[in-house]
């Protein structure tokens, strides 16, 4: 049938290297016979050669036109056809897809053998172009317009199209379906499109008899008496199947792989024993864990799962297959036998300490969702790890010494405190109980776990403040007797140089004398700033102007080796605090980082604000979420010991050679900013450095107040005076100075040891007192009940309260807008009398 087909112009390019040559030396024969004729005619008289010219010319005008004609109508071909032209044709007539070639215009150029027996051609004439095969129906006829602008772009396509019976012409039959892949073709300078049609009519029949089948099984599987899902290692679900999503309340319609996961579906903490554990082993196997599954209503729906998680070859653990069974009423055949179980295992599941049986050698049997959790790694009935495997390497020998005692049949077992393997500072504490012989299978005993975690770290966070507390309340005790004896001192100084002139030999003895005490003073200072009863005046700081300030100062104390980087955050908050003691903060912790860096580095101070949703970042427990501005001083120096770094803000403490350091930096750094409201932590690591960060309250202003400008006091150059002065102080040296200083300067003077006392003074002087000067802390009646009594009477009597604890120690003792004067000890002549004459000025 195909040798009645029609091949026109299309040829395969192939010519023989000899015809080839042999047709060259012809043409190169016949181009110098007419050269030679020509020459010839050159020589030639001119009247005789010009008729012989255009005889010559005519003759190849004619021979010219003659081989156009043969060439257009086949007589003569240029070159011969290769061996290879005849393969290809053979080749392509033999395909079993059917293969049209066309031009750009759709005439066609070429069609085998299959393709005419697709299309039905008995002769040539009998071919059709594609387009016009599969223009019967409307869906073939839009994707041979989806091929025919692929071509026009110059792209390959493939449309697969389902016609209602055979293109053949003539033939009869159901429907077919059939590939029409089109391809542009490039031969030279001319553009074809090579069109291959084949039909797939039975590859689709497979298709939809496989799909049928997975139809069928899927079909199966939903609507079996049994709940089936499977889940990722990560807890996602990536399939459940109708039965169990009717029991769910899940519409099936909406959910989508991984839209779900085993957490959501599974109470409390049974989805730990259903996740696929790292560290498993490649062999899979099958565990059964009864749990409750949450309807969407909220309602529990006790089930079995029947549980396996495959493990690939390289032992990573894939998605889980889980059959899940009804235990719910009505589903199981003994109901009484059912229901005891069902609750056992609930009880089980998810009673909150964690439960695991073992057996004589160690290795871990059944466990609940609590054990799962509290290790951190779900180990499930069957994969048989060891207990000890389970807590770090200190904490074993001390586990298998209560295993060894239960599987000897010990009653009592002391509980046993371990670290979990890998899990940092994470503390489990282990009950072991031995099982009863009668009972015992392979199991010797059951372990009860319990995460202790926030328990320990609760137990050295109040160890730590309690310490601090005792430790301050005797620092304070000590400053507030020190005060006194260093009043007593500065204050019998100050008489003694009153009466001596500079040129006596004494002079500097005694200027020596009040020089240490005022030195001691310091100290005590200091003591009080850590036991937080100093006074405080606070006010409204900006931070980054603050340390602006104090960078020159630091630079200096630095010094050379040292680089100070101050970096400013955005926008800092305003702070509420002392700024001389605050300034004291940062000049002690400059401090002790340059001696931590001795080689020389880089001391870098930061502030940035810190929003209350960003505080539990930086991981510490003592510090309440709240807006805070946070104060940064970080070094490059040794870093602190770990064995020493929970005494560093203890009195006195201090690394530093004897002579080089009291110890009270970084405890008045720690008092000041508790004093404050803030808080004070640190990060350190040996040979890289420490970083100090101070968390400072935000400042909100409630009320834009112009800031009130107070006058500085002009010293008073007359300390002399004549009023009455009831002074009420119980230390004997103290009052002794005090009364001998004010009696100096012109003033009657009424001594009294204790507040009883000076109720009895204020009676007998019959109203004539004009002040008060009275310390806080005395036996039988302080300074603050005395106010009061003496408030029954004198309204108006003027007080001064002199103490070496803090004005605020006291202050919220006293009656609400109560004013007083406040003098702190320890306190020289001079300060005393200037007290005294402005409040008797007031």
């Amino acid at each position: 049938m195909n040798d009645k087909l029609r091949d026109t112009s299309l040829e395969w390019p192939a010519i023989d290297r000899g015809e080839r040559t042999g047709g060259i030396g012809r043409l190169a024969i016949l181009a110098a016979i007419f050269v030679a004729a020509a020459l010839g005619l050159a020589f030639l008289p001119e009247p005789i050669a010009e008729p012989a010219v255009y005889a010559l010319l005519g003759l190849l005008a004619v021979i010219g036109v003659f081989a156009l004609f043969a060439l257009a109508i086949g007589l003569i071909k240029i070159g011969g056809k290769a061996p290879r032209d005849e393969l290809a044709r053979g080749f392509i007539d033999t395909m079993a897809e059917g293969l049209l070639i066309t031009d750009r215009e759709g005439r066609i150029l070429y069609a085998n053998r299959s393709y005419a027996d697709l299309v039905g051609a008995e002769a040539e004439r009998d071919v059709r172009v594609v387009e016009r095969v599969f223009s019967g129906d409307q869906a073939a006829s839009e994707a041979i317009y989806r091929l025919s602008q692929a071509i026009r772009a110059e792209n390959t396509a493939t449309e697969e199209v389902r016609m209602p019976q055979p293109v053949a012409a003539g033939a009869r039959g159901g429907p077919r379906w059939y590939r029409i892949r089109a391809r542009p073709v490039k031969a030279g300078e001319r553009s074809f499109v090579a069109w291959r049609v084949s039909d797939i009519t039975e590859e689709r029949e497979q298709q939809e008899t496989v799909f049928q089948d997975l139809q069928h099984a899927i079909d199966y599987l939903d609507h079996a008496p049994a709940g089936f899902l499977s889940a990722e290692p990560d807890g996602r679900i990536v399939y459940l199947n109708a039965t169990l999503a009717e029991w769910l309340g899940i519409d099936l319609a909406f959910f989508k792989p991984g839209s779900l996961s085993l957490s959501e579906i599974v109470r409390g903490d049974g989805a730990a024993l259903l996740a696929s554990g790292a560290g498993g082993s490649a062999e899979t196997r099958t565990a059964i864990v009864d749990l409750d599954l949450v309807k969407r209503n909220g309602q529990s729906l006790p089930v079995r799962f029947l549980n396996k998680v495959p493990y690939r070859s390289d032992g990573a653990p894939g998605a889980t297959r889980t059959i899940v069974l009804n235990r719910g009423p009505g589903e199981d055949v003994s109901e009484a036998l059912r229901a005891a179980e069902v609750r056992f295992a609930r009880f089980f599941n998810y009673t909150p300490f964690a439960i695991a049986s073992v057996d004589k050698s160690g290795r871990v049997g059944r466990t609940n969702a609590a054990f799962a959790r509290l290790l951190g790694q779900t180990r499930l009935e069957g994969t048989r790890a060891r207990l000890t495997e389970f807590v770090a390497e200190p904490s074993r020998p001390a586990l298998e010494a209560a295993l060894e005692a239960a599987a000897g049949g010990q009653g009592e077992i002391p509980p046993v405190d371990t670290l979990v393997a890998g899990g940092g500072e994470r503390n489990v504490r282990f009950y072991v109980s031995a099982v009863d012989e009668e009972a015992r299978d392979d199991e010797i005993a059951t372990v009860y776990a319990l995460d202790t975690t926030e328990q320990r770290a609760l137990e050295i966070q109040f160890a730590q403040s309690q310490k601090m507390q005792a430790v301050g309340q005797l620092a304070g005790g000590v400053a507030h007797d020190f005060n006194n004896v260093l009043t007593a001192i500065i204050g019998f100084s100050d008489l003694l140089l009153a009466n001596h002139r500079p040129s006596d030999p004494s002079f500097q003895d005694i200027m020596n004398i009040k020089q240490n005490a005022n030195r001691a003073a310091g100290l005590v200072r200091q003591l009080l700033a850590f036991s937080r009863r100093q006074t405080l005046r606070p006010q409204t700081l900006a931070i980054g102007d603050v340390l602006s300030d104090l960078s020159i100062l630091l630079e200096r104390l630095l010094g050379e080796k040292v680089k100070l980087a101050v970096v400013h955050g955005r926008d800092v908050w305003p702070i509420k605090a002392d700024l001389n003691q605050f300034e004291q903060v940062v000049i002690n912790l400059a401090v002790n980082a340059r001696d931590a860096m001795p080689k020389g580095g880089q001391l870098t101070l930061r502030t940035k604000n810190i929003e209350a949703e960003a505080v539990a970042a930086y991981g510490y427990k003592d510090l309440p979420a709240h807006d805070y501005v946070l104060i940064e001083v970080q070094d490059t120096g040794t870093g602190i010991p770990p064995e020493i770094q929970s005494k560093i803000f203890e009195p006195f403490f201090s690394t530093k050679e004897v002579g080089k350091g009291t110890g009270l930096g970084l405890s008045t750094v720690y008092g000041i900013v508790r004093q404050t409201g803030a808080h004070i932590f640190f990060d350190s690591e040996i040979d890289k450095g420490t970083i100090f960060r101070i968390f400072v309250p935000r400042h909100v202003e409630t009320e834009t107040k112009a800031p009130e400008i107070v006058p500085e006091k002009a010293e008073l150059a007359d300390l002399t005076g004549s009023a009455n002065i009831l002074l009420v102080e119980d230390e004997e040296a103290v009052r002794a100075f005090a009364a001998r200083a004010l009696a100096s300067r012109g003033y009657k003077v009424h001594e009294a040891a204790s507040g009883t006392e000076a109720l009895e003074i204020m009676e007998q002087t019959g109203g004539l007192i004009d002040l008060v000067v009275s310390d806080v802390v005395m036996p039988e009646l302080d300074g603050p009940s005395l106010l009061r009594e003496l408030r029954k009477t004198r309204p108006n009597l003027k007080i001064i309260f002199v103490s070496g604890y803090a004005e605020d120690a006291f202050a919220k003792n006293l009656p609400e807008g109560e004013t007083f004067n406040f003098l702190p000890k320890p306190f020289s002549l001079k300060q005393l009398a200037t007290a005294v004459k402005e409040a008797l000025g007031e």
